[in-house]
């Protein structure tokens, strides 16, 4: 079975590095290519930054983009995500979603538009970032009690949302074993005199520099000792085979909302 697969956001790294990962699987065809109407890209071959002749020419319009694609892989804006999701309903196109940064209200949309249409989506489609959040699941209910917990997270210069949507679901995953709403016991700065610790609190540390994929660690800090939870990614290359298997997922799927848990049967 070949997936007829559209990228968005095709002329960034991601999205370079998707029909790269795609134009090499077997089981898979690159079939639409989309990106902003002011990239200097419009129009060319989308394999033409290896080389290659893919058949498929780099469009800025969503329906040409998508008419002849099962799937779109789609890293791109919150708000330019939602657009394409909500093309993806009407075309019956279903999509894996690593954009990052929604907003509540944007979140709830996107599983609203799941209600008539498979999707994917993860903060993170790295497989081992998805296995370190089981083991952040079994930690926390173990070190519930004397352990304080702090999420650092460094990415490079250009990320624009602080802190990472990897370091968000983490702490999600953590205060939920914990019994706790991240809402309410997160603290994302410190700044001056900020008196003892709540040890009720989940702290968020952000490193921005150079050119760092993407490193995440989950301190619980106890009196004598502390472990670390650590996932640190060398490649992009890992979001995107998560990505395609979360593709091959949705195959047997009609619609509904899924994460890599479910992708991964860890749910």
């Amino acid at each position: 079975m070949n997936h007829r697969i559209a990228i968005a956001g095709c002329s960034g790294r991601m999205g370079r590095l998707l029909i790269e990962t795609v134009l090499g699987a077997e089981d898979c065809e690159l079939a639409g290519a989309l990106d902003q109407p002011t990239s200097p890209a419009v129009g060319q071959d989308a394999g033409a930054f290896l080389g290659r002749n893919s058949g498929v020419a780099i469009a800025s319009d969503l329906r040409t983009g998508l008419r002849d694609a099962n799937y779109l892989i789609d890293f791109t804006r919150p708000e330019g995500t939602l657009a394409h999701l909500r093309l993806c309903r009407e075309l019956g196109v279903k999509a894996v979603v690593g954009t990052t940064g929604f907003s509540d209200a944007q979140k709830a949309e996107i599983a609203e538009i799941a209600r008539d249409v498979a999707i994917v989506m993860a903060p993170n489609m790295s497989v081992g970032v998805n296995v370190v959040l089981k083991l952040l699941d079994v930690a926390a209910r173990a070190l519930s009690q004397g352990y304080d917990i702090e999420i650092i997270e460094a990415h490079h210069r250009h990320k624009v949302d602080a802190p990472s949507g990897t370091a968000l679901k983490m702490g999600e995953v953590v205060a939920e074993a914990l019994g706790r709403d991240l809402k309410q016991c997160a603290v994302y700065g410190r700044e001056g005199v900020t008196g003892e610790r709540d040890p009720s609190t989940i702290g968020f540390a952000t490193v921005r520099g150079g050119d760092i994929i993407g490193d995440h660690t989950v301190l619980f800090a106890g009196i004598g000792e502390r472990i670390e939870v650590t996932h640190k990614s060398s490649s992009r290359a890992t979001y995107a085979q998560g990505s395609l298997r979360a593709v091959r997922f949705l195959a047997g799927q009609a619609k509904g909302l899924f994460g890599m848990e479910h992708v991964l049967g860890m749910a």
